[in-house]
């Protein structure tokens, strides 16, 4: 058997022990991983919803060690559960989608945090908003530093666009993928 046929193999394998754990109601955290423009994405989704998304830099396999502590010690490499958000990502940066529409799990943020990412989708593709402009659009005007809080810990970063959003004076800011990344999705939206 060559080296091929066994990774083929295995492959089967895994799928079968992936399908079995979802049919049994034993996987509550399915991943996999995307390459992009901006880096390898690592994707998680509950039976909810989309509940993670992370940049390479914030290292893979701490941020699985604490979706196992947050959310269930459950956890899978499931590529399929997650196809469809691949493909959605996949469409966006193309330039052929502009909007995600997937079922998001939000249990990770709490509070006005919860606020502001909800806010966020209000700013178009294309467009920016200030901190100071999100913090009032979530409901409390004074709480700029809360809003960028927010953002930097958005767990679902670019399906909710925190990259949309900077300083009052025009700057990036800081950006949980990095000034780069967030340069970049930038650029890929005016693009348009």
């Amino acid at each position: 058997m060559t080296l091929a046929d066994e990774s083929a193999v295995l492959e089967r394998l895994h799928t079968r022990l992936t399908d079995a754990a979802a049919d049994g109601g034993a996987l509550d955290v399915a991943y996999r991983t995307l390459d992009t423009p901006v880096g390898t994405l690592l994707m998680a989704a509950t039976p909810a919803g989309l509940v993670r998304i992370a940049y390479s830099s914030e290292g893979h396999d701490a941020v699985l060690a604490s979706l196992a502590a947050r959310v269930s010690p459950r956890v899978l490499r499931a590529p399929n559960r997650l196809a469809v958000a691949a493909r959605e990502l996949d469409e966006y940066f193309a330039g052929r989608r502009q909007g995600f529409d997937l079922p998001l799990d939000l249990r990770l943020s709490r509070g006005f945090r919860r606020d502001v990412l909800r806010a966020l989708p209000r700013i178009g593709y294309g467009n920016t908003a200030t901190y100071t402009t999100v913090a009032a659009t979530a409901g409390n005007p004074r709480a700029v530093r809360a809003a960028a809080s927010a953002c930097a810990t958005n767990p679902l970063p670019i399906v909710i666009p925190c990259h949309r959003v900077v300083r009052s004076d025009g700057s990036l800011g800081g950006y949980l993928g990095g000034v780069a990344a967030k340069r970049t999705l930038l650029d890929l939206e005016t693009a348009a």
